[in-house]
């Protein structure tokens, strides 16, 4: 059965938009009497790589940049219309030092393309075709010139009319939208991180500075106020809406899922004001605050089915690394690992009851039931229940180091068609590591992964090799 649609609101997060890239085409004036009309010709070539690459981003072409003013102009026309990257690329030789004090104070992820118009040297050559194509040393000069800069950058060497080379930017372009959508991330926290949970904690300016998550404490209060705010109608529509979407248990009072449909549509109101793009709640702070009836599972796994990056127990880190796996591949899911199973050598990967049911099987049902916990003391929760849907996956965590270190921890492989847990009332899934359980799970602990994560459906593990690269940060692979 396809998956559903959640309702929209008015002021979502990204979610899966096309990349929007600036592209900066490099050149100089020494050409232009030998070859007059060059700027012209190498514009056309430009516009022409930009339209063949409009199936993987949304293009804005600057000027031929000609001097260190272009260039400087350029950039900071690119930054005022937030786009989420720059692709160079070089129309002729140019000379890096032109551009050396716009690249030492860029912003954007930059990826340098080191393609030139034609993709084989011929006999019929002469000067202008030799200008046209030689971008290779110009690439070089450049390139060295962003190294001095110590700008994290991505190279992509090929035939700019290829599947391959489009394949790359894409990787590219959507590993910058995640690196810039970092940037501006909020992260609000309900109440405060669980205690004593030592891997979820980070040094919060650490954070901001280096990868860009700003941590937004919020009080119970707020929501438990938004809550009765809620209009009648918006809870009775998203009642209405998940009578459509999920396989609704019998066993719900309408009391019941009222309570919830306010609880998500609270978070929600408040992380519209807040400008907050992903959250994270903790049991005991919500069960602790006296005002609340249960916990807001099934609104976490809408909430992320919508674009929202979560993570339980107060993990800024989990939560900011889910959201980089929306922008990034689509379908951010944050799971944990709960035990593993030798004989089938795969892990069993849940949580307590949050899951975004993107990832779930499509030949089952998406379940909301009525769900006793005892965790935090309060009534049932009702709880969207599915099984992770079979294929390639990859794991990532996000480490925090000291200091301003930051490790991103990846394992790729594959969610197996294992044998339904029917007691087991959460979204859940076995997870076969390419490497194998206990090469995978020995790579993992060495390296300091954490107990929270993030999955993504398919093989996306270049993918954030990608992004690490462009943030700055340690990328390991297990």
């Amino acid at each position: 059965m396809p998956l559903p649609t959640p309702p929209a609101t008015a002021h979502a997060p990204v979610g899966t938009r096309a990349p929007r890239i600036g592209l900066l085409g490099i050149m100089q004036p020494l050409y232009d009497d030998m070859i007059p009309g060059i700027t012209e010709h190498q514009a056309a070539y430009a516009g022409r790589v930009a339209e063949k690459l409009s199936g993987v981003a949304e293009w804005t072409v600057a000027p031929p940049v000609r001097g260190r003013a272009d260039a400087e102009r350029a950039m900071r026309a690119f930054e005022d219309a937030d786009l989420d990257g720059v692709l160079v690329v070089m129309l002729t030789y140019g000379p890096s030092l032109r551009v050396t004090r716009m690249f030492s104070g860029a912003r954007l992820p930059i990826a340098l393309a080191n393609i030139q118009p034609d993709p084989a040297v011929s006999p019929s050559w002469d000067m202008d075709d030799m200008t046209y194509n030689q971008g290779i040393h110009g690439a070089q000069d450049t390139a060295n010139a962003m190294v001095r800069a110590g700008l994290p950058f991505e190279v992509v060497t090929g035939e700019w009319q290829s599947p391959e080379f489009a394949g790359r930017i894409d990787r590219w372009a959507r590993a910058a939208r995640a690196v810039t959508a970092l940037r501006g991330l909020r992260v609000g926290v309900f109440g405060y991180p669980m205690n004593g949970m030592g891997d979820a904690r980070v040094d919060e300016s650490s954070l901001l500075r280096k990868l860009g998550p700003e941590v937004e404490v919020i009080a119970p209060g707020s929501l438990h106020r938004r809550m009765a705010d809620i209009p009648g109608e918006e809870v009775a529509d998203l009642m209405a809406w998940e009578d459509g979407a999920f396989e609704v248990d019998g066993r719900l009072s309408k009391e019941e899922r009222e309570d919830h449909a306010r609880m998500q549509l609270g978070i929600e109101r408040l992380l519209e004001e807040r400008g907050a793009g992903a959250y994270s709640t903790h049991f005991d702070a919500i069960g602790e605050d006296g005002r609340f009836a249960r916990l807001p599972m099934a609104a976490a796994s809408t909430l992320m089915a919508k674009g929202y990056g979560f993570a339980g127990e107060g993990d800024v880190l989990a939560a900011s690394i889910v959201y980089a796996g929306h922008q990034l591949a689509g379908d951010g899911h944050f799971t944990e690992m709960y035990a593993m199973d030798f004989p089938s050598d795969s892990i069993l990967m849940s949580h307590m009851g949050e899951g975004n049911w993107r990832v779930a099987r499509e030949d089952e049902p998406v379940r909301l039931i009525k769900r006793p916990l005892g965790i935090g003391g309060l009534d049932d929760p009702p709880t969207i229940v599915f099984r992770y849907r079979p294929g390639p996956a990859t794991l990532a965590s996000l480490v925090f180091l000291g200091g301003e270190d930051f490790r991103l921890v990846v394992a790729e492989g594959e969610v197996i068609d294992a044998p339904a847990l029917p007691s087991l009332e959460m979204p859940y899934g076995q997870f076969r590591p390419e490497t194998g359980v206990r090469s995978c799970m020995d790579a993992w602990l060495r390296s300091g992964g954490t107990h929270h994560m993030v999955m993504n459906t398919g093989a996306r593990a270049e993918d954030w090799k990608v992004l690490c690269s462009l943030a700055g940060i340690e990328y390991v692979r297990v």
